[in-house]
């Protein structure tokens, strides 16, 4: 079909439909919202409530599915770690810390490092630095930093406790979002997401900060400047675990960790900002309230 002539200058392209159903942050909003109330209700609420010891088996699966996401976006810059090693330490990280508690988990952890750092050394020194501590990384941020959910989950109250650290993040995030859309001009750090504002930050201090007090005193049963507390630490660690995955990812040179999940990219694009929670929310939660 040939162009119209148009007098007063070359055409506009149309907006091509599938940008139009797009939002701001350059992802399905309706495919995103749908599969955040599947995980967030059929993986995580109804599990945590009614069958603990499952949802430590889905906390097992979801950290080994993030270390496959994190060794694939690693290997394509030819930084090579042990996945089978990572996989079956990040597998057994939760379980232990679920049934046998912190120390066990910790003792996996170390097993997962050395025996990750014993099998690469076989190959040599060339680039041993670079791999060892991507098997250092990959074992920590997921593995180890999301065993603490198992922990978490054996207390008193555990399910509670994780309820209270999932509303938290999601809280982060709603009222990052909404600030940052309506206020944010002031980039925190551009070179490593642009797209976070100092408003946005502001935004999630302030729901983090309401959410705590109204979590600690109507479900924890707890004092209120503990929830206020908590609230604005996980605000700032929620933010941190977000820039930390940025960076990761602009090192790497991928816009997500993965396309496993519809509408969100990868798992791990998920959890960035609720596993450094999951471990500052255990350490307060258990200073407050015990073990």
């Amino acid at each position: 079909m040939t162009e119209a002539t148009n007098p007063s200058g070359p055409a506009e392209p149309a907006p091509s439909a599938p940008a139009a159903q797009h939002g701001r942050a350059g992802r399905n909003l309706a495919v995103a919202v749908a599969m955040g109330a599947f995980l967030g209700i059929g993986l995580v609420l109804l599990p945590v409530l009614y069958l603990p010891w499952a949802f430590s088996i889905i906390i097992s699966v979801a950290m080994a599915i993030g270390a496959w996401e994190i060794a694939g976006a690693l290997e394509q810059r030819g930084i090579r770690v042990e996945r089978w090693v990572l996989y079956v330490g990040c597998l057994a990280m939760a379980q232990a810390g679920y049934w046998y508690g912190v120390m066990a988990m910790v003792a996996v952890f170390a097993a997962t490092v050395l025996l990750a750092f014993g099998l690469r050394l076989r190959q040599g020194t060339e680039g041993f630095v670079v791999d060892v501590s991507a098997n250092a990384m990959v074992a920590s941020w997921t593995g180890l930093m999301g065993g603490f959910a198992g922990v978490i989950l054996a207390q008193s109250q555990g399910g509670d406790r994780v309820i209270v650290i999932i509303v938290l993040t999601i809280c982060s995030d709603i009222g990052g979002y909404v600030f940052g859309v309506l206020w944010g001009k002031h980039p925190m750090a551009p070179t490593i997401s642009p797209k976070k504002s100092w408003e946005g930050f502001a935004g999630s201090l302030l729901f983090q900060a309401v959410a705590g007090v109204l979590l600690f005193v109507y479900l924890l049963e707890a004092p209120w400047w503990q929830g206020l507390l908590t609230g604005l630490v996980l605000a700032v660690t929620a933010t941190a675990g977000d820039f930390f995955e940025s960076a990761v990812k602009r090192d790497l040179g991928v816009k997500d960790m993965s396309n496993l999940i519809p509408g969100h990219g990868g798992l791990m694009d998920r959890l960035d900002s609720i596993l450094p929670n999951v471990f500052v929310g255990w350490l307060l939660l258990t200073i407050f309230l015990g073990s």
